[in-house]
């Protein structure tokens, strides 16, 4: 009888979560950012079939220099937005503190763009067109940002419909623009979508918001704490991607042919792309559960019923990458691939600590106003991912990268579950 009770009580919860995803159109969501993730999955296809390996490989390591850089575009500004606009309750001051946002931002990012272009010549690359290839890629930032902003504000608004049309419309026009200049321009061709899909997204939705750009806000909470809050927020962002990039950058450096880095990439797209599954619940909730922190009772509830849930998903995701890896490899990237389907396996059983724990405490994390925690958290993995990469990768080559990956992706959300524990105890909270 008490296990019977157990059973319902947990199942109460997971309906009570799932039941206020879906009232938040989350399901909206969902579907959007699984079209979204099956679109960029096809422009990866499309982008291995007409380029070849060894230059693809040359523009993967280069755009990872990139990648880790967006989320401190504007230094890290646009994660303000997030936290201190799901605390104002008033659309003419969500709008104010956007504006004030997008011009502050915007500047501070070409700045940023202006530095990395200058320092991007005198940077050894390992690979001679990386510094060229660098210089056209950089401009990615200041256009993710923008499309970034976008998004924070159909957010806040609670607007996710609108918000999954932008997810579909960026990913169909990246599938579009890699199939065409790809086809036709190569690399180059690659280059120049992934620089231009963020960057029309922008335009095409910034005038379908209706934003007042000439309102003007006064805010109190604009100060050191708001700088400092999205600077560290962003470095929090950047830390796990480029947890994530620095194998790419290791493999480029420590291995001979650029074409481990086409493997690599390859072999991670679909453990990274099942990221989307928390994200997208996160994407739905995070303004929902930051508005009420302080209630401890339906915090702790939030937190079983998401750990139950995706304990569940990673099981049938570990059960069905074990039987299905290898034929599911072969099948959409080539013969060869079949050959690192242990590297696959790894990053699998890594990726099931993200889903279960890192994702969820990581964003309680900066619900609470320690989004600094996430940043040390994340350096002290960098620190441990570099050193063990220059041994596993010599090693065991690509494998070693993966099984320094999935240490550190365990290693992290276990951590990070302490810390939220340990500053959430010490918060003012309503029982």
């Amino acid at each position: 009888m008490l296990i019977f009770v157990f059973n319902l009580e947990h199942l109460n919860s997971i309906k009570k979560l799932l039941n206020g995803f879906f009232q938040r159109s989350g399901s909206i969501i969902f579907a959007a950012i699984v079209i979204a993730r099956i679109s960029n999955f096809l422009a990866y296809l499309i982008a291995l079939r007409f380029i070849v390996k060894e230059e693809l490989g040359v523009v993967i390591y280069t755009f990872s220099f990139v990648s880790f850089l967006i989320p401190m575009a504007g230094l890290g500004v646009q994660q303000s937005l997030v936290r201190y606009g799901a605390l104002l309750k008033q659309k003419a001051q969500i709008e104010g503190l956007f504006m004030y946002v997008l011009k502050k931002g915007f500047w501070i990012t070409i700045g940023l763009v202006s530095i990395l272009l200058f320092l991007s010549s005198y940077y050894p690359f390992k690979y001679e067109k990386s510094s060229f290839y660098f210089k056209i890629l950089i401009f990615s930032v200041l256009f993710h940002f923008l499309m970034a902003l976008v998004k924070i504000y159909l957010r806040l608004h609670y607007k996710n419909k609108m918000y999954a049309y932008l997810e579909i419309t960026y990913s169909f026009l990246f599938v579009g623009l890699v199939s065409v200049l790809s086809y036709f321009y190569s690399e180059i061709g690659y280059i120049i979508a992934i620089i231009t899909t963020p960057l029309l997204t922008f335009l095409i939705f910034i005038f379908k918001m209706n934003v007042n750009f000439k309102k003007k806000e006064r805010f109190n909470f604009i100060n050191f704490e708001f700088w400092k809050y999205g600077f560290f927020a962003g470095l929090a962002n950047v830390v796990p991607l480029f947890l994530f990039e620095i194998d790419t950058i290791l493999i480029g450096n420590l291995l001979e042919n650029p074409i481990e880095n086409t493997y690599y990439k390859y072999i991670t797209l679909i453990p990274f792309s099942l990221l989307f599954l928390p994200n997208v619940l996160m994407a739905t909730d995070f303004v929902y559960f930051t508005e009420r922190i302080s209630n401890r009772k339906y915090i702790l509830n939030y937190i079983k019923s998401y750990i139950l849930i995706f304990s569940g998903v990673s099981f049938l995701l570990l059960i069905g990458a074990y039987f299905l890896g290898k034929i599911g490899l072969v099948f959409l990237f080539g013969k060869e691939y079949g050959n690192f389907i242990d590297t696959f396996l790894i990053l699998m059983v890594g990726i099931s600590g993200i889903l279960i724990l890192r994702t969820l405490f990581g964003n309680l994390l900066s619900s609470i106003g320690k989004a600094s925690a996430n940043f040390y958290i994340g350096l002290l993995a960098l620190l441990v991912n570099v050193i063990s990469n220059y041994y596993f990768i010599p090693k065991y080559g690509i494998k070693g990268a993966a099984i320094t990956s999935a240490i550190i992706m365990w290693f992290t959300s276990i951590l990070s579950l302490l810390l939220f524990f340990y500053y959430y105890s010490k918060t003012k909270t309503n029982l």
